[in-house]
């Protein structure tokens, strides 16, 4: 991971740490995953290394840090590994067609990243002897308003700088 790279991380993890406060404020950090909008958007300008350790590693700072989200039931690690997931993905794409539209790339790496969450609650529930089909349904339902906010916001961050003006040019440093 290059110096600036690491940087990006820093500050979009930062973001990712603090955003959810204002959101908690008014009890609508469930709804809207606040956390998951910086983490998702930097994927967008770093290397899928560095969008999937950002994604696994904030969640679970914020976790011991702030007890929220939980450690147990396991909320924390299910968004660590969701957002990895997406972190990457995006990234990834994003390197192999790099002129799609951010909303080509956003839009599948969100509903494959709430189709593993769901994946996770559903087996973490049956882990724990938890009404598995009641807690996944919710998870589905509780998670749309933050992916619809997601999709509306991050291509407005994304314009605000191009992620091609974020990517060091060839032969620069």
């Amino acid at each position: 991971m290059s110096y600036r790279e690491g940087l990006t991380a820093g500050a979009f993890g930062s973001a990712a740490l603090l955003l959810p406060f204002l959101f908690h404020v008014f009890q609508l950090g469930h709804v809207f995953m606040p956390m998951y909008i910086p983490l998702v958007a930097l994927a967008f300008y770093v290397s899928p290394a560095a969008a999937a350790m950002t994604g696994i590693l904030v969640p679970l700072l914020s976790a011991i840090l702030t007890g929220m989200p939980p450690m147990y039931p396991p909320i924390a690690p299910i968004m660590a590994v969701e957002l990895a997931f997406m972190g990457g993905a995006i990234s990834i794409a994003g390197r192999r067609w790099p002129n799609l539209p951010a909303l080509a790339l956003l839009i599948p790496a969100l509903l494959a990243g709430r189709i593993l969450h769901v994946g996770l609650v559903y087996a973490s529930s049956l882990a724990m002897d938890l009404p598995a089909e009641f807690l996944a349904g919710v998870s589905v339902l509780a998670g749309w308003p933050g992916v619809l906010l997601m999709i509306v916001v991050i291509p407005v961050l994304l314009r605000a700088r191009s992620p091609r003006q974020a990517q060091p040019e060839a032969g620069g440093s």
